[in-house]
């Protein structure tokens, strides 16, 4: 019974996640270009990078995204096939 209802959980927050069509479309770039970070998602939707950096934080939450450390500390994501 716990496990039906993580099951749950996992599928509200994931449902959740592709409600909004900015993340849909920030899943998009992702997975045509690869891995990316808030600053290039940015610049390429007509959206703030706080606001992105908000929709990759709960896309991250939903296990969608996976984030990646990278040069400069900046932080790259990318998108989680599994």
């Amino acid at each position: 019974m716990a496990a039906a209802a993580e099951m749950e959980t996992v599928a509200e927050r994931v449902f959740a996640a592709l409600a909004d069509p900015t993340r849909r479309s920030v899943l998009a770039m992702l997975a045509a270009s690869g891995p990316a970070t808030a600053t290039d998602l940015a610049t390429r939707l007509p959206v703030t990078r706080q606001a992105i950096a908000k929709h990759l934080a709960l896309l991250s939450d939903a296990g969608l995204v996976t984030a990646e450390p990278g040069e400069r500390r900046r932080v790259r994501y990318r998108l989680n096939s599994a």
